[in-house]
C-alpha cells in the first residue's frame, strides 16, 4: 500500500476515533441524572413597603432565600467570578486549564493547593451535598457540572450558587447571609462585606466571624489581597477594606407580626411570598410598647392591639400578644386580636348613633339616670351610683348603662345586631335571641371587629373593611349611620378628658370594661387613622382591679404618638347635622320619653292624609308633596328623625332635600302631637 494511502487511513481511523469518543461522550453528558434544582427557599412576609416582616426555615432549620443576581451588589459578583472561577462564562461547566493547575500544583506541593473547580462543578457538589476529596466524587461534580451547562444558562447557575452557597451554621445562600452577618439585604455590600462572603463558603464552619474572627479576618483580607492582582480593586481600596471591622455577633432574621405572618402562610400555603398592608416599623414600636405595657401585671395577663386607616381599610399593625413565643405564662401564641371577648361598654356609641338616626335622642336631648327594670332585666352603673336629669351626649361620656339600656329597649337588640352584620361583624350571642344586655357588653366580638365597627364611626357612618394582605382591595360599603349621626358621636368622644399625662389633641375615644374585669378595652380614631387595645387573661378569668380607662386608654395614646407626631382633625358637622340647644330642639327631642310618647292617639292630634304609609312614590326635583289633616299649628314636619321644614301654618307642603330609599316621615304640632309614615322613594 502506498505510503500516502496508509497515513490517509491513518488519519481516517483516528477521526472516527475522535467521532466515537465525542459521540461517547456526548450520550454521557446526556444521560446523567440531574440533582433536583428546584429547591425549596424559606418563605417571606413582607409589609407594605418590602420590607422583610418574618422569614421561615426550610427543611432541617435551614435559612434559604430565594436570590437573583440582579438582586446582589456587583461587587460581590467580580469579586466570587475573579476568585473562584475566572472563565466561568467562557468554560462549559469545566476549566481545564484550572485543572491541568491544580494538578500540578498537587504534584509540586505534594498536597492540594486549588480544588480547580468550577462554579458549576460547586453547584453540581451543594445540589447533591456530595464531597470534594475522593476522585469519583470530582469526576461526577465534572458529568453533572458538564450536563447542567448544557440544560441552564450562566445567570441560572449563578443564582444556583447564589441560593445554596454555605455561610455558616444553618446559612445557605447570599441573602441569608447578609442579612444574618450584616442586617441587610445583599444589593450594596461595602468591598471588606463583599470579600467575606467570597471567604466564607470555602470553610463556613471554621470561617464564621462570631466564633473564630481570626481566621475569618485572614481568610477576607486573602480574597482583598487577591482582587488587586485581578484588577478588581486598586490596592488603596482593598487596603481600606481590610480595616472595616467583622461583623462581632449573628443577627436574628426578623419575625415581626407573627400571627399574621402565620394567617397568611396558612391561608396559601404553596406561596413563598407574601405581602401585608402592616408597616414594620410601626409593627415595631408597638410590640415593643405591648411589652412594656405587661411590665406590671400579672404574668398571665396578655394584650391586643390593631391600628387601621380607616379612609383606606388597610391594617398597618396587629399585634396579637406580647411575647409570641408565650414565656411567662402569657399564652403569647394566641393571637388575642382575632379572639372572641365581650366588648363591654365600647358598643354604647352605636347605640346612641342609632338613637340620633330614628330621632329618637340628640346629644342635648335630656334623658333620665334612674333605676329602671325592663322586664326581669334590671341594669345598674358600674359605679352603683345615679346622676338624674342629665344631656344624652354626658351620658355616653360618662359611659353610664340606664340611659343607654333605655335608648336600646326603643331601638329593639335586634337592629344593633343589624348594625353589626351590616359593617361585616359576625358577633356572637350567647344565647339564641339578642337581649338588652349586648348594649353593656354582652354579646362576642374580636378586637378587629370593633376596630372595624369605629373605623365605620370615623369614616362618616360608611361601612369600611379591614383589609390586612395588600393583593386586597378594601370596600367601602353601605351607609350604616348616617354622617349627622357619626359626628355627632364622634364630637361627644373627642371631649373626653385624656388619661393622665397623655396629650389634650381631641382624640374620639371610648373605653370599656367587661363584666368581672375579665376584658378592658380602648378604642379611638382621629381623621385618618383608628386603633384599638385590649388586655386581660387569654383564659378569661378576670383581672381584678382591671378598668379601660386605666389600663386601656393610656396605651391607646402613646400608640397614636408612635404612629404620627400630630393627630388629623376629625371633619366637621355635616351641613344636616342639627346643631341646637336643649331649649332650641323640637318639644319630642327635649326630653327623652320612649319612641311611642309624642305618637299616642288623641281625637284632634295630626293625620297623614298623603303619602299613605308603606307607598313606592317617585322624587319630583328632590321634592316629597305632603297633606295633613287636624292638628294645631304651627307644625314641625321631620324626615328620618331631621326637622326639614319649620313654623309651618298651611297642612300642605313640599319636604326639601330627600333621597332615594326608605324614608320614615313624620309631623308634630303645636301640642307635641304627631303622625309618621314609612315610604319608599325613588
Amino acid at each position: 500500500m502506498p505510503r500516502r494511502a496508509r497515513i490517509l487511513l491513518c488519519l481516517t481511523a483516528l477521526l472516527a476515533l475522535s467521532v466515537a469518543e465525542k459521540l461517547l461522550y456526548e450520550h454521557w453528558v446526556r444521560a446523567t441524572e440531574l440533582p433536583t434544582v428546584l429547591s425549596e427557599t424559606s418563605t417571606e412576609v413582607r409589609d407594605r413597603n418590602g420590607n422583610l416582616l418574618r422569614v421561615y426555615t426550610v427543611e432541617n432549620g435551614r435559612w434559604r432565600l430565594h436570590v437573583s443576581p440582579d438582586q446582589v451588589d456587583p461587587i460581590y459578583i467580580d469579586m466570587l467570578i475573579a476568585y473562584e472561577d475566572k472563565r466561568f462564562y467562557r468554560h462549559t461547566g469545566v476549566d481545564p486549564v484550572a485543572m491541568l493547575r491544580a494538578s500540578g500544583q498537587a504534584l509540586f506541593n505534594g498536597q492540594v493547593i486549588s480544588g480547580g473547580s468550577t462554579l458549576t462543578m460547586q453547584v453540581a457538589r451543594l445540589l447533591e451535598n456530595s464531597g470534594t476529596g475522593h476522585w469519583t466524587g470530582k469526576l461526577r461534580q465534572m458529568r453533572v457540572a458538564w450536563a447542567l451547562e448544557r440544560h441552564y444558562s450562566k445567570d441560572q447557575i449563578l443564582r444556583l450558587y447564589l441560593t445554596h452557597a454555605p455561610f455558616g451554621g444553618n446559612l445557605e445562600g447570599v441573602r441569608a447571609a447578609t442579612l444574618a452577618w450584616f442586617g441587610k439585604e445583599p444589593h450594596r455590600l461595602t468591598m471588606a462585606e463583599a470579600a467575606l462572603l467570597v471567604a466564607l463558603p470555602q470553610s463556613p464552619a471554621a470561617r464564621r466571624p462570631d466564633q473564630s474572627p481570626d481566621t475569618a479576618r485572614l481568610a477576607r483580607n486573602r480574597v482583598l489581597e487577591r482582587m488587586t492582582q485581578y484588577a478588581v480593586l486598586t490596592p488603596s481600596a482593598a487596603q481600606a477594606a481590610q480595616s472595616e471591622r467583622l461583623p462581632q455577633t449573628r443577627r436574628p432574621f426578623p419575625a415581626l407580626a407573627p400571627h399574621m405572618a402565620d394567617a397568611a402562610r396558612r391561608n396559601q400555603p404553596t406561596q413563598t411570598r407574601h405581602h401585608l398592608t402592616l408597616d414594620s416599623s410601626l409593627q415595631r414600636s408597638l410590640e415593643t410598647l405591648a411589652k412594656s405595657a405587661l411590665r406590671d401585671l400579672p404574668k398571665t395577663a396578655s394584650i391586643a392591639m390593631v391600628v387601621s386607616n380607616h379612609q383606606t381599610g388597610e391594617v398597618l399593625a396587629s399585634v396579637g400578644s406580647a411575647d409570641y413565643s408565650g414565656a411567662g405564662h402569657r399564652s403569647g401564641y394566641v393571637d388575642m386580636a382575632q379572639a372572641v371577648r365581650s366588648p363591654g361598654s365600647t358598643l354604647k356609641p352605636f347605640i346612641y348613633a342609632m338613637a340620633f338616626d330614628r330621632g329618637l335622642a340628640h346629644p342635648q336631648t335630656l334623658i333620665d339616670d334612674r333605676p329602671l327594670s325592663f322586664g326581669v332585666y334590671t341594669p345598674q352603673n358600674f359605679d352603683g351610683q345615679y346622676r338624674g336629669v342629665l344631656p344624652v351626649a354626658d351620658a355616653l361620656r360618662l359611659s353610664l348603662n340606664i340611659p343607654v339600656v333605655a335608648l336600646l329597649d326603643q331601638i329593639g337588640p335586634a337592629h344593633l345586631m343589624d348594625l353589626m352584620r351590616r359593617n361585616g361583624v359576625q358577633a356572637q350571642l350567647p344565647g339564641d335571641q339578642a337581649g338588652l344586655a349586648i348594649g353593656l357588653g354582652g354579646v362576642g366580638v374580636t378586637l378587629t371587629d370593633l376596630v372595624q365597627l369605629y373605623a365605620m364611626l370615623a369614616n362618616q357612618g360608611r361601612s369600611r373593611q379591614l383589609i390586612w394582605q395588600a393583593a386586597d382591595t378594601s370596600r367601602e360599603g353601605a351607609q350604616i349611620l348616617s354622617r349627622s349621626a357619626a359626628w355627632q358621636v364622634s364630637d361627644i368622644l373627642s371631649g373626653l378628658a385624656p388619661p393622665p399625662g397623655a396629650p389634650h389633641n381631641r382624640l374620639a375615644y371610648k373605653t370599656g370594661t367587661s363584666y368581672g374585669h375579665r376584658d378592658v378595652w380602648a378604642i379611638g380614631f382621629d381623621g385618618m387613622h383608628v386603633a384599638g387595645v385590649w388586655i386581660g387573661r387569654p383564659d378569661g378569668t378576670p383581672l381584678p382591679g382591671a378598668f379601660g380607662g386605666d389600663l386601656a386608654a393610656p396605651i391607646l395614646f402613646e400608640a397614636f404618638q408612635r404612629l404620627k407626631p400630630e393627630l388629623d382633625p376629625l371633619p366637621p358637622p355635616p351641613p344636616e347635622t342639627l346643631l341646637l340647644s336643649t331649649a332650641e330642639l323640637p318639644a319630642p327631642l327635649r326630653r327623652f320619653t320612649g319612641r311611642n310618647a309624642p305618637f299616642e292617639k288623641s281625637p284632634n292630634a295630626p293625620k297623614l292624609i298623603f303619602p299613605p304609609n308603606g307607598a313606592r312614590l317617585t322624587l319630583d326635583a328632590g321634592m316629597l308633596p305632603v297633606k295633613l289633616r287636624d292638628g294645631e299649628p304651627p307644625f314641625v314636619w321631620m324626615a328620618n328623625g331631621i326637622p326639614v321644614l319649620g313654623g309651618q301654618h298651611r297642612r300642605e307642603a313640599s319636604l326639601p332635600a330627600l333621597s332615594a330609599g326608605y324614608s320614615e316621615i313624620s309631623v308634630i304640632d303645636a301640642k307635641g302631637r304627631a303622625a309618621r309614615v314609612t315610604v319608599r322613594l325613588d
